[in-house]
């Protein structure tokens, strides 16, 4: 009897053919939902940590350097790409990439650092969006507006040597 079905179960065997991919020799491509290692946009984030509160293996470490300055740090040792630093971001500065093979001889190949100058709420502490590079040509430097006048006055430093500082330009008006 046991003869028997050990015979069937090779002839099922056989009809059912080949059902392993051959990888190394032709690598297929991973499905749309795959879920490969975080990676970090740091034009977009705000540092507000969100994404180590959340990250069940603590995989993201948070530095603060000054009140100005914070530090995130992905280890990349234990991750297990849940997804879940990507989930919480309100910004979408965190995106899990396609990436299959992840195997490296050095940890620190996996590793990420974003130095990030926080824009935080003088009141409360709370992150926000910093401003954005045309806002951030206006306001370099000290600012010296007219209060009085109520008109803002651009004053930079020259770069060349003899140069005064420069003003505003005045302008007549009829």
């Amino acid at each position: 009897m046991s003869v028997l079905s050990k015979l069937e179960e090779t002839l099922a065997c056989l009809k059912a053919g080949c059902v392993t991919l051959s990888y190394p020799a032709c690598p297929q491509p991973v499905p749309e939902k795959f879920r490969g290692r975080p990676i970090f946009d740091a034009a977009k984030c705000i540092g507000c940590g969100g994404c180590a509160n959340n990250c069940p293996a603590r995989e993201i470490l948070v530095f603060d350097v000054c009140q100005e300055v914070r530090i995130l740090k992905y280890l990349g040792r234990r991750c297990t790409y849940c997804g879940r630093c990507a989930d919480v971001c309100p910004e979408k500065a965190i995106t899990m990439s396609h990436e299959f093979e992840n195997g490296t001889n050095r940890i620190g190949d996996l590793q990420q650092q974003l130095d990030l100058f926080m824009s935080t709420c003088q009141r409360c502490g709370r992150c926000f969006k910093p401003a954005s590079v045309l806002e951030e040509l206006k306001m370099k430097g000290y600012r010296f507006d007219d209060l009085k006048g109520e008109r803002w006055i651009y004053r930079s430093k020259a770069y060349l040597e003899g140069k005064t500082e420069t003003d505003d330009v005045e302008i007549e008006l009829d």
